[in-house]
Parts: C-alpha cells; sequence; structure tokens
C-alpha cells in the first residue's frame, strides 16, 4: 500500500473541512463587525448549514475510512509504514478529534449553530439594556445543549470535564480547581497588602478621546508591532476578539470607551497577540494539527504575553510613550513613572476585560465555579445574576449594579463556550512561565524593547511555541520550553516582584 498517498488523501480531505471552517470563520466574523442587524435570521441560518456540512465532512464514511488506515481507531497504534514523526503527529491528532466529533450528531450541530448564531445578537441587545430576561430563554436553551454535549462526549468525574476537554485537554475540574485555589489565596493575599498602600492616581487616563483618534493610536500601536499588515486587519466589535482564517488571513477587533481609551489600546495588544500566534503556524502544513493551535490556554498565554509582559512593562512605554504624548496633547503633563504606575493601577473591578493584572484571574476563577454549577444543574438560569452578585461579593468585596456590568459582560455563553473562560488564567499561568525561559535567554530584553525592537520577541515565540502546531500538548510544550509542567509559581513570582516596586510593598 502507498502510505504517503493515504496520507495525502487523508490531508487533502482535513484540508477541506479546514478551509470550510476558515468560511465559517468568516461569517461570524462579519457577523460581528459589518453584518446588518436585521440579517440574524438568514445568518443564523447559514451558519446552521455551514456547521452541520462540516460535521458531516468530518465523521464521513470516505473520511474514517482513509483514517483507519493509517492508524486504528481503538488503540491508536499506527498501521502506515514510513511516515515521518510530524506525519505520524498529524495522523495521531486526526484520530483524537475524529473519536470525539463523532460523538455529536448531525441534527445537534445545526441546531447547536443556529441557538448560539441567533443567541449571539439577543445578548448583545440584553447587555446593552441591560435586560438579562431577554437573553434568559436563550441561555437556557445553551446551558441545555451544552448538558448534552457533555453526555455525549462522555466524563468520569465532573460534566464540566467534558467541556473543558475541548479548550483545554491538560486539565480536567479537580486540577483546575486544585490550581485555582491556590492561585486565589496568593492573589488575594498580594491584594491585601496592595490596599493598604496609597493608591495610585489614573484620573488622567479617563481623558475623553474621541472614536476617530482612539482607531489612530490603534492602528498606530499596530504597525509598530511585529506583525504583516498584508495578512491582518482592525476593525471594531461589540466585544474584542481574533479569529484566524488561515496564516495569511487574520482578522482582529476592538472596541472604543470614551474615557478609557487604553482599554482600546491593550485590547489591540491582547488581539494581535493571538493573530501572531496564528500568523506563526506552518502554511506548508495548512489544513493538518501541525498547523493548529495547541490549545485555547496556549493561544492565551500568547495573548496576555503581548498585552501584559510586554504591553504594560515599563521598557515598551519608554518607548511608546513619546507616541502616546504627541497624539494626546494633555498627557505631556503627565510623567512616563507616574503613566506606568496608572496603567497598573491595581483596584476591584466589576469587568474582566478592563481587570488589572493582580485581580484578573479572580474574575475568571468566578465564571469557573458558576460554570460548574449551571452545567452540573446546581445552579439554574434564573438565579444567575443573584449568585453573580454574590460571588462578586465573596471574591472582590463589590456588586455590579447592573446585570450589564455583571452576568451579562461576557459574549461567551451565547456563543456556547462554557469550558473557555479557564484557558484566561491559564493562559497568564503559561505565559508566565514561558516568560522567565525567555527573559534568561534576552538579559538584555528590556533594553531592546525600550529601544522599539520587538521582532526578536516575535521570532523566540515562533521558534519555541508556534511553529510546533500541535505537536505537543499544553503541558508537553511547557516542559518542553521551561523544563516545568503547569504550575502557578511562575506567575505569582512575577507579579509580587512587579508589583512590590509599583506600591512600594
Amino acid at each position: 500500500m502507498d502510505w504517503q498517498q493515504e496520507y495525502k488523501d487523508l490531508w487533502d480531505l482535513s484540508k477541506k473541512i479546514r478551509t470550510y471552517d476558515s468560511i465559517l470563520a468568516l461569517l461570524h466574523w462579519d457577523q460581528e463587525t459589518y453584518m446588518p442587524s436585521g440579517s440574524i435570521t438568514p445568518r443564523s441560518e447559514q451558519i446552521a448549514l455551514l456547521s452541520s456540512l462540516i460535521h458531516e465532512e468530518k465523521t464521513s464514511h470516505k473520511y474514517k475510512t482513509h483514517l483507519e488506515k493509517l492508524v486504528s481507531l481503538s488503540t491508536g497504534k499506527p498501521h502506515a509504514k514510513g511516515l515521518s514523526k510530524k506525519q505520524l503527529v498529524a495522523t495521531r491528532e486526526w484520530r483524537k478529534e475524529f473519536l470525539r466529533v463523532e460523538k455529536l450528531t448531525p441534527a445537534f450541530v445545526k441546531t447547536f449553530s443556529q441557538t448560539t448564531s441567533e443567541a449571539t445578537q439577543i445578548w448583545a441587545i440584553a447587555k446593552k439594556t441591560n435586560n438579562f430576561k431577554l437573553f434568559a430563554p436563550f441561555l437556557e436553551k445553551i446551558v441545555g445543549l451544552c448538558r448534552e454535549k457533555a453526555e455525549a462526549y462522555g466524563y468520569t468525574e465532573h460534566p464540566y470535564d467534558a467541556l473543558l476537554e475541548y479548550y483545554e485537554p491538560c486539565v480536567n475540574t479537580a486540577k483546575l480547581g486544585a490550581i485555582f485555589d491556590k492561585l486565589q489565596t496568593e492573589l488575594k493575599h498580594l491584594i491585601k497588602k496592595i490596599g493598604s498602600k496609597k493608591q495610585v492616581d489614573d484620573r488622567f487616563l479617563k481623558h475623553d478621546v474621541k472614536d476617530a483618534k482612539q482607531m489612530e493610536l490603534a492602528q498606530l500601536i499596530l504597525s509598530k508591532l511585529p506583525i504583516e499588515s498584508g495578512y491582518s486587519r482592525l476593525d471594531l466589535s461589540a466585544h474584542p476578539f481574533s479569529t484566524a482564517l488561515h496564516p495569511h488571513d487574520s482578522r482582529i477587533t476592538t472596541r472604543l470607551l470614551p474615557k478609557a481609551f487604553m482599554s482600546n489600546l491593550f485590547s489591540v495588544l491582547h488581539e494581535a497577540g493571538h493573530s501572531m500566534y496564528e500568523m506563526g503556524l506552518s502554511t506548508e502544513h495548512f489544513g493538518t494539527p501541525l498547523s493548529e493551535a495547541v490549545s485555547l490556554s496556549i493561544h492565551e498565554s500568547q495573548s496576555r504575553w503581548w498585552e501584559t509582559l510586554i504591553g504594560r512593562s515599563l521598557p515598551f512605554w519608554e518607548h511608546f510613550y513619546p507616541l502616546l504624548q504627541k497624539e494626546i496633547p494633555d498627557l505631556k503633563k503627565v510623567s512616563l513613572e507616574r503613566f506606568y504606575r496608572a496603567i497598573n493601577k491595581v483596584e476591584p473591578s466589576f469587568t474582566r476585560v478592563e481587570a488589572d493584572e493582580v485581580t484578573y484571574c479572580l474574575h475568571v476563577a468566578l465564571r469557573f465555579e458558576i460554570e460548574k454549577e449551571l452545567i452540573s444543574g446546581h445552579l439554574q438560569v434564573v438565579d444567575l445574576p443573584e449568585a453573580w452578585n454574590a460571588k462578586m461579593k465573596e471574591f472582590f468585596g463589590i456588586a455590579p449594579p447592573t446585570d450589564t456590568l455583571g452576568c451579562l459582560q461576557d459574549v461567551h455563553w451565547s456563543l456556547g463556550d462554557f469550558g473557555y473562560f479557564p484557558t484566561y488564567a491559564l493562559g497568564n499561568l503559561f505565559a508566565a512561565q514561558f516568560f522567565s525561559t525567555f527573559s534568561k535567554k534576552h538579559p538584555d530584553w528590556e533594553k531592546q524593547v525600550a529601544e522599539g525592537n520587538l521582532s526578536f520577541i516575535r521570532e523566540w515565540l515562533k521558534k519555541n511555541i508556534h511553529e510546533w502546531g500541535r505537536t505537543y500538548d499544553a503541558e508537553q510544550l511547557a516542559k518542553k520550553v521551561t523544563g516545568k509542567t503547569l504550575c502557578e509559581t511562575a506567575y505569582c513570582t512575577y507579579l509580587k516582584k512587579k508589583y512590590k516596586d509599583i506600591y512600594e510593598l
């Protein structure tokens, strides 16, 4: 048997599916950016149809036949002889994905896609008008569908495990809970110490900056990053996001808040981090798992890397602050040191995406606990606002005055993305571990960044993380790069060192 031809035949099918996926991503991107608001019904039908077609292709007899020729579906033992290490990796990952995807029926996939597509627009209206009751019936449907999905996938201990595995296979609910418990202890202790010190004055950051000027600033920052402008674009959406159609076609969005212009810039840095990861994946192996991200946790490690470890660092603003002062003259009266302290102010807040580095992971832990309860059935959707506010009181000592600032603030649940939120915290942990190794390899990184040189950072990330695709899982990749598996230590060490200086602890 010609094993190389068999591999190519499966690759061709996989590339076809990946292309369909990119078209689906384009439909979602358009829905969040330029689609007329009244077009949601035909768009949801388009998304449902394409989603079901993709599922049919992934689970087709033809696909299964080609896959079975290469590998045993029951044991994972390769049948093919003479395949390269990369081809064996791709085959391993194709099998893993097939066994998961075939557990869902085409009818379920179509229903799930149509429901979440419609719910996304309802969520946007509910958030804008502070009307949880409008969104609640859709969320009830989605929670029910996610429970069905968990049962179809199967689990050993908790139904949430089945959903979490899609976004980060290297952890389960119990392991995640243990990590979050340690993290919460460390973070709450640090927050208490910071709270005993004089608070940073950041009133000048609430300067009213017009939308047009904010977009100019966003484009300016983006133009200075080591990202190919010919392969990417920046637009506006209700909730900032990044989507990639191909390593040569990446879309990112930001949002504009009139009295919080830095929110826009940090969103751009965050989403650009996602985009650079996707652009760093292999074009040579496009259509195989070798050209796909490891997991959402590793994806988030890249966005948080650029947004926080670089974007909130003093060296970064040594270079960029004069450019910002030129565009916003009022900042000329504010010193770099004062600006740096202000953008790193630590304070309990209602909104996750606007949270500082120290409190951010607590926002994620809160969502993790609520998601578990919703999926297990211990929390009903109708009781969500009350449960959310109680958790905010427990975690931060504050309660949101509206559901818009509370349980309606994130788009994820309208998309059916239960299990996604924990990857935001895990991304911080992985990023800190990677950065610890990176800074040892580049002890002069602060000097280079202060001079505006960022390309060496992307090259290191591409070589050590991006170009491997799904060769390793998240923990294996962390071990390969840093010599250590997932742990909260590097992140907590980073925070303590940084905020000891800022708050003179």
